[in-house]
């Protein structure tokens, strides 16, 4: 067994959970619970949907491995519950994942922070909608604010679908966002680490079917390519990688995320979407696969993640 994944006591693996995106997590939780096995950690499921939390503490969990994705996992509840019973856990703590999940408080920062991202409107109603696709242009991306995965999300072209579109994000979330599109190269980066020590993983491009990365394409189907090394021009890559860095630090994430970017095909400005502070480790995930673009397989990945798992607090005698 290698040093490296000595002492970390007994380890819980979170999956599952109450959210829109239980089924990857599901996936995500499997993938990393064996491969925490394989590197000889005492690695156990525990799907909080099913079970208290109170039973990691009962149980004698020494640290846990958030395998969560969407509510009630990755929006500071679950961190918030772990700071509580003072068991260390990765990826961001109870502030950086509640506000790396709600869209619009994102966008806040990094647009307080002079990063770019696309121009929005928050909006409560069929007309707003439409009034927000008259102000942003066509196309328009209408989805909610606090959900991942592409789940109740849309493409607008036209003002006669502005009505089924906010409806389709509204019953997912009573935040709803409209964003204006950037039509152009889309990539996802992936950041390890905390502080001075962060980096920024190699970048991948994705190529998906008629430019439609949807839930069926991220998950599901083998069409969508991913290309990495990237193919971006000269100096572009290391260019996004230091942005990414900057949106990472400034909402206080650590341990890990992956931040997903849009490229203005015209003017080659990037331009940040999103972060997601419980990446995806399913099989068609790209956090492993950008990991070992630069030498890192998905176990030593699982271990590395699961070694700086800490707490906001630390804990007071």
């Amino acid at each position: 067994m290698s040093s490296l994944n000595l002492n970390l006591g007994k380890v819980a693996v979170l999956m599952g959970g109450a959210s829109a995106e239980r089924e990857v997590s599901l996936m995500s939780g499997q993938g990393v619970l064996q491969a925490l096995r394989s590197q000889g950690v005492d690695a156990q499921a525990f799907d909080p949907a099913e079970r208290d939390l109170v039973d990691l503490k009962r149980e004698g969990f020494a640290r846990c491995f958030v395998a969560l994705h969407g509510r009630f996992g990755e929006d500071g509840t679950v961190q918030g519950a772990l700071e509580l019973l003072h068991i260390p856990y990765t990826g961001s703590g109870v502030m950086a994942s509640s506000i790396a999940i709600d869209k619009v408080m994102t966008k806040r920062i990094w647009r307080a922070k002079g990063l770019p991202t696309p121009a929005w409107q928050e909006v409560d109603s069929a007309a707003a909608t439409e009034q927000a696709f008259a102000e942003l242009g066509s196309p328009m991306i209408v989805k909610p604010g606090r959900e991942g995965s592409t789940i109740g999300l849309t493409k607008v072209t036209t003002l006669a679908q502005c009505a089924e579109a906010y409806q389709q994000a509204a019953q997912h979330d009573t935040e709803v966002l409209c964003e204006q599109f950037i039509s152009g190269d889309e990539v996802t980066i992936a950041v390890l680490g905390t502080g001075a020590a962060a980096r920024a993983l190699p970048v991948i491009r994705i190529v998906a079917p008629d430019g439609n990365y949807d839930y069926q394409n991220k998950y599901f189907t083998n069409t969508t390519q991913y290309l990495v090394p990237c193919g971006l021009p000269e100096g572009e890559e290391a260019h996004i990688q230091s942005l990414v860095l900057q949106a990472y630090k400034s909402l206080g994430c650590r341990g890990w995320a992956r931040a997903d970017v849009m490229i203005d095909a015209r003017t080659r400005q990037p331009y940040l979407l999103e972060i997601n502070t419980s990446p995806g480790m399913t099989s068609h995930s790209l956090v492993p696969m950008s990991a070992k673009a630069a030498g890192i397989d998905y176990p030593a990945l699982c271990v590395e993640v699961l070694r700086h798992a800490t707490l906001d607090y630390a804990v007071t005698p």
